[in-house]
């Protein structure tokens, strides 16, 4: 049985009213009297369902509003008009049962105690939450050992790297057992074996707990890594709900080949293949049609002194970078 929606979006819009005004003191003098303002529209109009238990990628260029679309969700924005259901409950009323099965990490904050170690925070947490200390030490246990955090949650904050803060971060947001996670930037200024760590982690107690995810970040690798369905807001818009494949497949279809040659081979002798994406002596990056993918391989096979090649698809960075162009050449044109 398909189970049915944990998250329920319809009409959700955001609207601020931003005072405005000319630079220099004259300007910010008439400002004290007479303001001016301007209507800014950060979430506009989206509508989605996400199933529970689903891993969704939310992505966007900075300014999108994927965080304000976060917030709305988390309760800590109300929305201007619109709806939006989370496990059942409005996230606006803040009920203590909606508080509890949610939990939204900020990867540029953090709610750690600077001068304390991390189990204090911990320890603050159960006691917001109310968790019973059977169940608050067996949640400590396991995501301690899931993170392999071992006695780190005794050292003050301030001694921890970034990496470990993190790792800590979540610790702190998952004690209560939330079935609804909101994770926005949480590898932000983490190194690469740090950032799979989290990746790891998050993916873990998604499948432990069956809890929906909803993720947002500039870091392709984790979008990829861990959801399968990704929603895709430019100018709080939403312009594209789906499977990356299916995303890639419609934007740009091309294949890439990676070439590694065994002695250098000119541009001009390499472009019968294809659409040339990046050379240098002894290798070449050849766009070609899915369609011609095997006569195209099977002629460079034939013909080049290869090493070695690999066929990928085109990197999901220029897929959005496309997508937004389009999109946005489409609404200008409207």
């Amino acid at each position: 049985m398909t189970p049915g929606p944990d998250i329920v979006v319809s009409k959700l819009r955001k609207e601020y009213r931003v005072a405005k005004r000319e630079p220099g003191f004259a300007a910010a003098f008439r400002a004290l009297f007479r303001r001016s303002y301007e209507k800014v529209v950060a979430v506009d109009d989206i509508d989605f369902h996400i199933a529970a238990g689903e891993r969704v990628g939310f992505l966007g260029p900075n300014g999108a509003g994927k965080t304000t679309t976060l917030k709305m969700l988390a309760g800590l924005l109300h929305p201007t008009s619109g709806s939006c259901t989370v496990s059942g409950f409005v996230p606006r009323e803040r009920r203590t049962a909606f508080l509890e099965s949610v939990t939204l990490v900020l990867g540029q904050k953090q709610q750690l105690l600077w001068d304390l170690p991390p189990v204090d925070t911990f320890e603050l947490n159960r006691a917001i939450y109310q968790i019973p200390r059977k169940d608050f030490d067996a949640r400590v246990a396991e995501l301690v050992t899931l993170l392999d955090l071992g006695d780190l949650v005794n050292k003050p904050t301030r001694e921890l790297s970034l990496g470990e803060r993190m790792k800590c971060e979540l610790v702190a947001a998952l004690l209560h057992g939330p079935r609804v996670l909101f994770l926005d930037e949480p590898t932000i200024g983490l190194d690469v074996t740090m950032q799979a760590t989290v990746r790891d982690f998050v993916r873990a107690y998604n499948e432990r707990h069956g809890a929906t995810l909803v993720l947002t970040s500039h870091y392709m690798e984790d979008v990829l890594a861990l959801c399968p369905r990704i929603l895709v807001i430019d100018k709080g818009a939403l312009s594209y709900d789906g499977s990356v494949e299916a995303l890639v497949s419609r934007v740009r279809p091309d294949k890439r080949i990676t070439a590694r040659l065994a002695k250098p081979v000119e541009r001009a002798d390499l472009e019968r293949f294809g659409v040339i994406i990046a050379h240098e002596p002894t290798r070449a990056v050849i766009s070609v049609p899915q369609a011609e993918l095997a006569e195209r391989a099977q002629a460079m096979l034939a013909s080049l002194p290869l090493l070695d090649f690999e066929v990928a698809s085109a990197p999901l960075e220029e897929v959005l970078s496309e997508l937004f162009a389009r999109t946005r050449a489409a609404r200008e044109s409207a």
